[in-house]
């Protein structure tokens, strides 16, 4: 016997996956039972506050600043502290982004990043509000 309940799927007996869109398995009764699986469109979509292209020249300044390697994936979404950085070197990677966006990052706003985006979407910010 199998239920449904909520996104999870439970057998009473085992199941066997024969492909990614598909499940069979044996109820009490003899024959096979069926049931098919469609993926599902994605309904929920990661937004970036920030501009692309101060995405890019953040993820540009994390890497140079840290001396990564180019197979290293740095990305929006990318924390300081998983890519290797201590606290001294976020501090630089700030003095970095202050200089390439001649903006001035306060102690309090600076201690508030922790990824690539955070750093963007305050730069983006600060930039706005210097014009």
């Amino acid at each position: 016997m199998a239920s449904i309940a909520g996104s999870a799927l439970s057998f009473a007996r085992p199941v066997k996956a024969t492909s990614a869109n598909s499940l069979s398995f044996s109820p009490a009764r003899k024959g096979n039972a069926f049931l098919r699986m469609q993926p599902v469109p994605m309904r929920l979509a990661v937004s970036c506050a920030a501009q692309k292209d101060t995405v890019d020249k953040v993820c540009e300044i994390v890497r140079k600043q840290l001396a990564l390697s180019d197979g290293t994936e740095v990305s929006g979404a990318s924390k300081f502290a998983e890519l290797g950085a201590d606290s001294l070197d976020t501090v630089e990677i700030v003095m970095g982004l202050e200089e390439e966006f001649g903006i001035s990052v306060e102690e309090s706003s600076a201690q508030t990043i922790a990824t690539v985006e955070d750093a963007a979407e305050l730069i983006d910010k600060l930039v706005n509000e210097a014009k």
